[in-house]
């Protein structure tokens, strides 16, 4: 639902112009030094990027679900370490305490998420539990008024510059399912917490994951969101419905940046005597990218004004994440294909977003998660 739509043209128009201007130009940087550079991320806490979709009232800008999508089909035209940065904050590292959480937490901890002061990560990830999240070991056991938090977590999106955490672990060591885990609000310096050797990953250079290590990590019991133990795991699943429809529509704009890119190489180069964009082959893989990536861009659209009415959301985030990721794959492919030898070499962005997009089919929910979800709602909801 968009609120004010000259106002929200105004922040596309900001954002596109910071995408053009700022970002795209550092993207290569980004990749070879493997850091966003301090200028660019100041100016991203400036902008406000940080608190898109937090509330007002918490120093935020408060965007619907279809303005956020709005904003995230332009991010998407550039790295995405650049939004991996600041949409944390915005996404699960706010989010769980937004919706479950005490008025006091919110009080005191999402307005420095809002501004950039802080940077949040979400640790839910271990080195045994991936996708089967309700089996994870990292304990909490209550020692007067804290807790003391023992296990580790793995591939922590932000985990080496995060000042604070939303961890989940297990309350009920008697209870092994879902309903034995609790979120907890992790500070940054409290000690125990360890923070990891940064991983070397495929692609998306800029965005920094390693482990985080609890040993004896004492936390107050007032830090376990909402108050009340048992709540973690959903807690952790009513944030995914934003979240996928977040990456979803990164996705979308991740593609339309590969069509552009793939469309302006084959217009510019020539084989046998007429630009590449003559040749029906290469028309026929420019179509079906530009075809896919409007259905994406419909999809998440749809979605998000469905959840801004109101709506149970849970099923078609699932979908839109499912195709979108599954679709930007497939541009990119075909972006490497239309600029042929040319597409392996890192001097095109094809090669690096090619890497990069790799990662959109797994984290949010892997692919085949969300056809579980999908295909376990169809029968819910047809019983």
């Amino acid at each position: 639902m968009i609120r004010d739509q000259e106002v929200l043209n105004q922040l596309v128009d900001t954002i596109h112009r910071f995408v053009r201007d700022r970002l795209i130009p550092a993207e290569q940087s980004v990749a070879e030094n493997d850091a966003i550079p301090e200028d660019i991320a100041r100016e991203m806490k400036e902008m406000g990027l940080f608190g898109l979709s937090i509330p007002e009232e918490y120093g935020g800008l408060g965007l619907t679900m279809e303005e956020e999508a709005l904003v995230a089909f332009e991010i998407g035209h550039t790295s995405p370490a650049f939004r991996s940065f600041f949409g944390t904050n915005n996404g699960i590292g706010a989010q769980g305490i937004l919706i479950d959480g005490t008025e006091e937490q919110k009080q005191k901890y999402v307005p420095k998420l809002a501004t950039g002061e802080v940077i949040s990560s979400f640790c839910l990830t271990e080195p045994d539990v991936g996708s089967d999240a309700a089996s994870l070991k990292t304990r909490a056991d209550k020692d007067g008024d804290h807790y003391i938090l023992n296990g580790t977590k793995r591939y922590i999106t932000n985990g080496p510059e995060a000042g604070l955490y939303t961890v989940m672990a297990r309350t009920d060591q008697n209870n092994k399912g879902a309903g034995g885990i609790s979120a907890f609000i992790v500070e940054g310096d409290t000690p125990g917490l360890i923070r990891g050797k940064p991983d070397v990953k495929m692609g998306q250079k800029g965005a920094h994951v390693c482990d985080i290590t609890f040993e004896d990590c004492r936390v107050p019991a007032e830090n376990i969101i909402g108050g009340k133990e048992g709540q973690g795991f959903k807690t952790a699943m009513k944030v995914l419905d934003r979240g996928r429809l977040h990456i979803s529509a990164v996705c979308v704009g991740v593609a339309e940046r590969l069509i552009e890119d793939a469309l302006r190489f084959a217009m510019e180069r020539k084989q046998f005597g007429a630009p590449l964009a003559d040749h029906q082959l290469i028309q026929a893989m420019l179509a079906d990218s530009r075809a896919e990536a409007f259905a994406g861009r419909s999809m998440v659209l749809e979605a998000a004004r469905s959840k801004d009415a109101g709506k149970n959301v849970s099923l078609d985030a699932s979908c839109c994440k499912l195709f979108c990721a599954e679709m930007v794959g497939r541009v990119a492919d075909r972006a490497v294909q239309i600029h042929g030898g040319a597409g392996y070499m890192a001097e095109y962005a094809v090669e690096r977003f090619y890497r990069d997009v790799r990662l959109f089919r797994i984290y949010e929910g892997t692919t085949q998660i969300q056809q579980i979800v999908i295909a376990r709602g169809m029968v819910r909801d047809a019983s």
